[in-house]
């Protein structure tokens, strides 16, 4: 026999013991004021990081909204641009006057 099937049937054949039973009031058991305060300090933490989120998506949107508005102003500043050097780009600039 090897070490490997002496292993095997020492789980296999040890039954667990199971624990006694409380005798108490089941209704005593809670969790203390130790547990009320991780609780209230993980309920506290979730709404920091929750008003912090809001900031930095706000943040984020904002930031977005001036690129937008900065690309449009840019654009029309171009499109002006354009439009005032196609007039000198045909030569005629100078207006014809009647002869007369």
């Amino acid at each position: 026999m090897t070490i490997f099937d002496s292993l095997v049937t020492l789980v296999a054949d040890s039954t667990p013991t199971p624990l006694p039973a409380y005798e108490g009031d089941v209704n005593l058991i809670t969790p203390g004021v130790v547990g009320f305060a991780v609780t209230f300090l993980i309920a506290l933490a979730t709404v920091f990081l929750l008003i912090d989120m809001t900031r930095r998506v706000r943040r984020v949107r904002y930031r977005n909204e001036v690129r937008e508005q900065i690309a449009i102003e840019q654009a029309e500043e171009a499109l002006a641009a354009a439009d005032a050097e196609r007039p000198s780009a045909s030569g005629d600039e100078t207006p014809k006057t009647p002869a007369g």
